[in-house]
């Protein structure tokens, strides 16, 4: 009768509860067919823990509330196993074969589910893949899974400030309440913690790169504490962005040159004080000489002499530094693709073992296509770390459906052949093309203080896929989407099918009615939304319009084949073989490097200047077809979801017009050639388009 009325309950509140997005893949809900109920229940029947450490608890504890919400009953854990079968048993083993830290195997043994690892971390990432095999309806019979992280450090980077504002952020303010902290801790600090521990998410960088010494004080050291000892019983270390001037502005000296004695000094004393209050800090996130802030050069010191003294501070504890190489000058003749080499290039190998440099996927910055950063593959004796954007800058922010794991996908398959076919970005960073023993794999978060965590309900799926891909970098997107929808949107088959079709096909789509072809950085000044590409004056050259696409009556695109800028010749002569012939150079890049003229016929048949307003047109056309797609699912998904993404859709159509009509009327001014039949052009003029800034209030 009992376990009746519990069962009872928690279908009532489940059927109470409107879908907030707040839970977000973690949703424990009553499975409801009881058929694969019984099936799951016979293996599941009792957890069984050795260890009691703080990271076990939490693994129970997820066990408990997991398998009680799915099957609904209670679930009972003892200390020591006897002769009970259909259980699961939590086994640390120190010598366990086949698994690295934090890796775990999953087997089926004697009766029982064994989960198995070398660490506590590995038990509780093993207790999260067991439950993602229920919540998406995989069986548990014959169980051998064993997997370890091809990427040891798996980090979110949080541009957040101490007042509560995001920078890049599009989902409410930060979720981090400083004021608050560290005398009341918000539940959603546990629910952070939990759902980046279910994709195995291991470190957080808590402040912006564009850091306020403030963070170093004792005030925040306090708060930061509190923080921590959150996130410790998810296996999660912590790591504070810091402002290269603050022996200046917090400690009163004259300089904060790192090769000045003194400056040593401060910065030794103060990693000692922050591991008073952090034992497991994870280290320093460095951004330097970049876009203003701080750095070594104010000293005519070098990038390497400012990330090995902070190296040097942290010789006595575990902890790391993490180097940006996100630096490029304000130069109107040269080229910011290939800032970030020049200036890194010098300093191969002269970068301390606690040194990770830590490198866009692309180049430029984040945009929604870029080639791979040639930095991969040219830096065999520097341990270089990937940072994606998992927060949507110029990726329609938290209003377009854009689903980035392909995004992140091509740039870790790509190949720099740096030592022959095979060279992929992801054995670069992973550490075992060149025999590095640190890697990092690090994306700036796109998570706030909204209900759903990140604005738009599907932009969850992209914080889902980087810790799913910074795991394990060989699992397909559909894969990755499969799961995320099965676990938060719907349980339907046929719905998930759909759902999937529709986020591979979004990021193609956005590409398409915003930046075709290989065109980059068009958008909005400063807020980086919406399209600008006449911008031609900004505070600097590269952050302008024109300094990128450099259209002109003869044709379109950036020439980095030598005649405006050698870029091209930065990667390995297999790359170049690829890229760096117009006629075989992939549509995808091509006005990344080459200056291609209006009329000339690509590989799709059709000129230069007509494929890009095909591409345009039905770039925007395809949001209809994803509008369609979603309106039929409407009985298969949740009320809430639907009408916020329904909605949503309804703002990308008018934006994604917005896109096609900018482009294709500016440049209809250099190409000087009719639409193709049997397009027509915009019923609008540009001059109206331009002043859609103004109106949207965006500048």
């Amino acid at each position: 009768m009992i376990k009746k009325i519990f069962v009872l309950l928690m279908v009532f509140s489940l059927a109470a509860r409107a879908d907030d997005g707040s839970r977000l893949w973690l949703k424990y809900d009553l499975l409801k067919d009881p058929v694969l109920r019984t099936s799951y229940t016979s293996s599941t029947r009792f957890i069984v823990a050795h260890d009691e450490s703080p990271i076990i608890k939490t693994a129970v504890t997820e066990l408990q509330s997991g398998l009680g919400g799915l099957l609904g009953r209670r679930i009972q854990v003892y200390s020591k196993a006897d002769t009970r079968t259909g259980g699961i048993i939590l086994h640390l083993d120190n010598e366990a074969p086949l698994l690295i830290h934090d890796g775990f195997s999953i087997r089926s043994q004697k009766g029982n589910i064994v989960i198995s690892a070398r660490n506590p971390s590995g038990i509780l990432y093993g207790t999260f893949e067991l439950l993602r095999y229920i919540q998406t309806s995989k069986s548990l019979q014959s169980l051998n899974l064993v997997s370890n992280p091809k990427v040891k450090l798996r980090m979110l980077n949080h541009w957040d400030n101490a007042n509560g504002t995001v920078e890049r952020g599009y989902a409410g303010s930060s979720m981090w309440k400083w004021p608050e902290l560290p005398f009341r801790i918000d539940p959603r600090y546990i629910q952070y913690a939990r759902a980046n521990a279910s994709i195995g998410i291991n470190a957080a960088s808590i402040n912006n790169v564009n850091a306020s010494s403030r963070f170093l004080t004792a005030e925040y050291l306090e708060k930061i504490k509190a923080v921590a000892d959150v996130l410790r019983p998810y296996g999660i270390s912590v790591f504070i962005s810091v402002n290269f001037r603050s022996p200046r502005t917090l400690g009163g000296l004259k300089t904060s040159d790192p090769l000045d004695p003194e400056v040593k000094k401060w910065w030794n004393e103060k990693t000692k004080e922050i591991h008073q209050y952090i034992p497991d800090f994870g280290g320093f996130l460095v951004k330097a000489n970049s876009e203003g802030e701080p750095g070594p050069q104010d000293y005519s010191r070098t990038h390497a002499d400012g990330a090995n003294m902070l190296a040097e501070a942290m010789r006595p504890y575990k902890g790391i530094v993490i180097w940006r190489a996100f630096v490029y000058k304000a130069d109107p003749n040269g080229d910011r693709f290939k800032e970030a080499y020049e200036q890194f290039k010098p300093l191969e190998g002269t970068f301390d073992p606690k040194v990770i440099v830590q490198v866009k996927n692309g180049p430029i910055d984040f945009m929604p296509r870029e080639p791979f950063h040639p930095m991969f593959g040219a830096f065999p004796k520097t341990t270089l770390g990937m940072e994606f954007q998992i927060t949507q800058e110029y990726l329609g922010q938290s209003t377009h459906l854009t689903y980035l794991a392909p995004m992140f996908k091509e740039c870790l398959d790509a190949d720099t052949y740096a030592k022959g076919k095979g060279s992929t970005v992801a054995k670069v960073i992973d550490g075992s093309l060149d025999g590095h023993q640190l890697s990092l794999m690090a994306g700036v978060a796109n998570t706030g203080s909204d209900n759903n965590w990140t604005g738009h309900p599907f932009n969850q799926a992209n914080w889902y896929a980087f810790g799913r891909l910074a795991w394990d970098y060989t699992l397909s997107s559909e894969q990755i989407a499969s799961e995320w929808i099965a676990m938060t949107l719907t349980p339907n088959k046929v719905a998930q099918r759909k759902i999937n079709e529709m986020m591979m096909r979004s990021l193609p789509i956005y590409i398409s009615y915003t930046y075709p072809l290989g065109t980059a950085h068009m958008m909005g000044e400063g807020h980086h939304y919406g399209p600008e590409p006449w911008l031609e004056k900004s505070g600097r050259p590269d952050w302008t319009s024109v300094y990128y696409h450099r259209a002109d009556t003869i044709g379109l695109g950036f020439d980095r084949t030598g005649k405006v800028s050698n870029a091209l010749s930065l990667y390995q002569p297999d790359v170049q073989k690829i890229w760096g012939n117009p006629d075989n150079c992939p549509l995808d890049y091509l006005l990344w490097f080459h200056h291609v003229s209006w009329k000339k016929k690509l590989s799709t048949g059709r000129t230069l200047w007509d494929e890009l307003c095909w591409r345009y047109y039905d770039g925007a056309e395809q949001v209809k077809v994803l509008q369609a797609d979603w309106e039929s699912l409407k009985p298969l998904i949740d009320k809430e979801t639907y009408e916020n993404v329904k909605g949503r859709l309804m703002i990308q159509e008018k934006e994604a017009l917005w896109w096609r009509d900018a482009c294709v009327l500016y440049f209809i001014n250099y190409a000087k050639m009719p639409l193709p039949a049997p397009l027509k052009l915009p019923a609008r003029s540009l001059d109206e388009v331009k002043k859609l800034v103004e109106i949207y209030h965006l500048r």
